[in-house]
């Protein structure tokens, strides 16, 4: 994230998004909300780490072969005249067939992060790497601050799509391989690019750093080093939530709220309520975050062993773990606002010029009550519109379509009644 709404980088292009598949339809609405549209968005059937991410991201571009900036999503720059500073400082080793990544320059004795031990000074004005080095106890995060030798490692990179390729080829060829084949195997679907599951499910899971950073001083003969240059941007990994605490807005009690949310007598807590009024009464470095799906209560210090309960909800089966009550679609999104025995209520919102398929189903009838907009109904053999406060009535067994015809959003209630209510009792 950015503050501000210009663009990042005067010379960028368009992003390559490399995303999980799940997430395909929420990545592109950001997108176009963002006014950054991508025709190069590159699906994962699953997570194999970032080296393999970065190998799609390469050949999604290499006939072009760009210098790629590598940016996780999760990370907040705030400064962005000193972040420009430092990737316009990498540029030239990254022309000349490095790869570079971006050290910050500490302000603290961090042990949440790993660090980098900085080498001699390169002639193309970055500096060489002389050791990678595993996040630190205090008392040795404390030392490396003193020296001024360190770096935190930030998971930024700059380097040209050809140099990555060429790079894994030679350091982890199976990777590169699967890459390859997986990339060679796909198809794309509309601004989708979707890689050959069965090839990509294959390839080895490992990160930039492990895969090929660290092994780049010992690759006698590849013509390809590792650098890094500094940085010092008010980066911030917000990789948990006790890391969105630190860089938030707070009160004057150190809380930190966003939505609907009450404190007393409580300090240094962050409330993200989403769905439903929080009200807070003598916490203390405490984290709730409230959403339509379930409801987090940790400890802030905690907060990184939330995948343990999301290895939990897995090993029990729970729909929390694999399915969100709002789901984005091509059209628009659904959130799913209540269900029993032999009924279920969605709310519907569809985006302007946006319609859904033509389906049908068999175990189910549907009542439709526009809220919002204007909707463009198919029922049966009949076509008609319907406004504010209007409703329709699709029978099972009907051939049915929404569309929105008009210029705002379309918000209808569905209400949904029938022996099964599955998402794959549908007939298009």
């Amino acid at each position: 994230m950015v503050p501000g709404k210009g663009r990042l980088l005067p010379v960028a292009e368009a992003p390559v998004v490399v995303c999980n598949e799940e997430y395909r339809f929420v990545t592109a609405e950001q997108l176009r909300a963002a006014g950054r549209a991508s025709g190069n968005i590159v699906l994962e059937p699953t997570g194999r780490n970032t080296a393999p991410a970065l190998a799609l991201a390469a050949l999604a571009v290499v006939d072009a072969d760009p210098v790629l900036l590598v940016m996780p999503a999760d990370h907040v720059i705030r400064d962005l005249p000193g972040f420009q500073k430092a990737i316009d400082a990498g540029i030239p080793a990254a022309l000349g067939g490095a790869i570079v990544t971006f050290g910050i320059v500490p302000t603290h004795a961090e042990t949440g992060y790993g660090y980098i031990r900085c080498g001699a000074d390169r002639p193309d004005g970055a500096k060489a790497i002389a050791a990678f080095v595993e996040k630190p106890d205090a008392a040795t995060a404390q030392r490396y601050l003193d020296s001024g030798e360190y770096l935190w490692n930030s998971g930024l990179f700059m380097v040209k799509a050809s140099t990555w390729l060429k790079a894994l080829e030679a350091l982890q060829p199976d990777m590169h391989k699967a890459c390859l084949a997986a990339w060679q195997g796909g198809s794309r679907d509309a601004d989708f690019l979707r890689v050959d599951k069965a090839t990509f499910l294959a390839c080895p899971s490992d990160s930039i750093d492990y895969a090929v950073m660290e092994k780049l001083g010992a690759a006698e003969g590849l013509g390809i080093s590792g650098c890094v240059v500094p940085m010092d941007a008010g980066w911030s990994d917000v990789g948990a939530w006790d890391a969105l605490w630190q860089i938030a807005d707070k009160d004057a009690s150190g809380n930190v709220a966003r939505g609907d949310v009450l404190f007393e007598d409580s300090r240094n807590t962050l409330v993200y309520a989403q769905d439903r009024m929080v009200a807070c009464v003598g916490l203390d470095d405490a984290v709730i975050v409230e959403t339509p799906d379930a409801v987090l209560v940790a400890r802030k210090d905690k907060t990184q062993n939330v995948k343990q309960i999301v290895a939990a909800l897995k090993a029990g089966s729970r729909s929390q773990a694999s399915a969100h009550r709002k789901i984005h679609r091509p059209w628009g999104w659904y959130d799913s606002i209540d269900n029993g025995e032999r009924f279920q209520v969605k709310r519907i919102v569809v985006n302007p010029g946006a319609r859904l398929s033509l389906q049908m189903h068999h175990h189910r009838a549907e009542h439709w009550i526009v809220v919002k907009g204007t909707a463009e109904v198919t029922n049966g053999e009949k076509t008609f519109l319907l406004g504010e406060n209007e409703s329709t009535y699709i029978p099972l067994g009907h051939v049915h379509r929404l569309a929105n015809p008009g210029k705002v959003p379309l918000e209808i209630i569905e209400v949904q009644s029938g022996s099964y209510l599955g998402e794959d009792d549908i007939v298009r």
